[in-house]
């Protein structure tokens, strides 16, 4: 799966809902929260104070690690 800040938190956790716990480790807490899943990452980390490309690197490097 190619991951960008486009990515909508929902198709992460369709993807590997593994990724739920590297999201929560970033600072966002809401990876529950129906309304999230339609915001991209992007929006999620902007709505939290966080850098979209901090997190968006999270996730790859999560997702490069199982690929392993």
């Amino acid at each position: 799966m190619e991951v960008t800040k486009e990515t909508t938190m929902g198709e992460l956790l369709m993807h590997d809902m593994g990724i739920a716990e590297v999201l929560m480790q970033c600072g966002m807490h809401c990876v529950g929260c129906p309304s999230s899943f339609g915001e991209s990452i992007e929006m999620a980390a902007m709505v939290h104070g966080l850098n979209p490309d901090d997190v968006l690197a999270s996730v790859e490097e999560y997702l490069a690690s199982k690929e392993a």
